[in-house]
């Protein structure tokens, strides 16, 4: 299952990091440090699978080259607590292929830092997980400085600030979750804390492979037991409350299956006993359902209430595509054109989410053609493509699209302009 996972570091003199071997590492490259003439090979490294040098308008093509770029940059900064570049990371959803996922890295580097005016070095990593599954990640490194001329200029302050980083984060969960919807994946993340989506449980510290080595060597002995506390007291939650376990799981997707029951239960316990007592607790509740085989012919499994929300759906769906009101009528040589604008964010999730499907479902139902055209350019877009229909929603439709745009996994993620962007079907 997906998980959502963005932070944001910089990488410092002071604390005795090189912005050569940085680069080197995430690259899996061999690099030399000109400044302290000294040469990092990673090129053993396992698992990158693109790397990429992502210049902003006007940036000298020689900082192409990795080890011209980093060895500038090293150049630039005088002081020896200079703060040299800031590094991005955010997990892929492991639904997507290799090319997929690259290619939303690159659309998401593209649009939120290279546009800016900051150089990005981008390299994607498509490692193995403890559980055996794939754990693809990117890594980003930053310039600090905008480009002046053929080089350097000042530091940008404002790329510092802490509402652009929440912008991201935000931002990633939507260009995943289109990007997810798009390929029929039906799952999707949330940027948002654990507190800010209702569930109950602390977030825990991240204990990577790194992380894990230094704890057999007796360091960080303290964050590895501080983890493990945290998941101790997730699992007692759990044990009192399985059912916390089911809706985290349907709010990433709808149906799902008992090793990604066991994967969510095995981050949120301490050991084999109590993961096992989480997980009978969980399976013997009343509100989980078993659904049916997928195409691997592995058992699917849902939850009561969002059973209860599809057949909602289904019914809503039924009657909307009976209603004249909602009818669609074919353009002449064309698919028809439906255009859903002015819409803001939603309030009731589930109930919302069911009801808008149903609505979207109709209009499918009738070959109608669902395509992303912002209410601004609303008017020239119909006036450019005569025979286009254009069909307007009811404020009651518009509401309940509203609580889908911000929720439902099948049709994407929120989007800002005042505009509905839907799937292309």
């Amino acid at each position: 299952m997906a998980i959502y996972h963005f932070s944001a570091k910089v990488i410092q003199r002071s604390h005795g990091r090189s912005a050569v071997a940085a680069a080197a590492y995430r690259s899996a490259s061999e690099l030399e440090d000109k400044r302290l003439d000294r040469s990092y090979d990673f090129t053993a490294k396992a698992g990158v699978v693109h790397s990429e040098i992502m210049l902003p308008e006007g940036a000298p093509d020689r900082w192409l080259d990795r080890s011209a770029l980093w060895n500038e940059v090293e150049a630039t900064e005088r002081r020896k607590d200079a703060v040299l570049a800031r590094e991005v990371e955010f997990a892929i959803p492991r639904e997507l292929s290799q090319s997929a996922g690259i290619a939303l890295a690159q659309d998401f580097v593209r649009e939120q830092f290279v546009t800016r005016g900051m150089v990005a070095d981008l390299n994607v990593h498509w490692t193995t997980a403890a559980d055996g599954e794939a754990q693809p990640h990117a890594h980003v490194m930053l310039s600090m400085r905008a480009v002046d001329g053929d080089g350097f200029g000042r530091k940008e302050r404002g790329w510092n600030d802490r509402a652009l980083l929440v912008g991201w984060r935000e931002r990633w969960a939507e260009l995943a979750n289109a990007r997810l919807a798009e390929l029929d994946h039906d799952v999707r993340i949330d940027h948002r804390s654990y507190a800010a989506q209702g569930i109950d449980l602390e977030p825990q510290n991240k204990i990577g492979p790194a992380g894990a080595r230094r704890e057999q060597q007796g360091e960080d002995a303290e964050r590895a037991a501080e983890h493990r506390a945290i998941a101790r007291r997730n699992g007692d939650a759990l044990l009192a409350e399985p059912e916390a376990a089911l809706r985290m799981l349907t709010q990433q997707r709808s149906t799902f299956s008992k090793q990604e029951l066991a994967r969510l239960v095995h981050r949120h316990t301490d050991g084999a006993e109590q993961f096992a007592a989480v997980m009978a607790k969980v399976t013997a509740s009343r509100e989980m359902q078993w659904v049916g085989l997928d195409g691997r012919g592995q058992d699917r499994y849902s939850t009561r209430e969002m059973l209860a929300c599809e057949r909602r759906m289904e019914r809503a769906a039924t009657a909307i595509a009976e209603e004249d009101a909602h009818r669609v009528l074919p353009a002449a040589g064309r698919q028809t054109l439906v255009l859903i604008d002015e819409l803001g964010s939603g309030t009731d999730p589930q109930e919302g989410a069911a009801l808008s499907q149903a609505i979207i479902e109709g209009l499918l139902a009738q070959d109608a053609h669902l395509i992303p055209i912002p209410g601004t350019k609303r008017r020239q877009y119909l006036e450019e493509n005569a025979g286009a229909v254009d069909v307007d929603l009811s404020e009651t439709d518009k509401q309940q699209l509203r609580d889908l745009l911000t929720t439902h996994p099948i049709v994407g993620a929120r989007y800002g302009e005042g505009a509905l962007k839907l799937v292309n079907r």
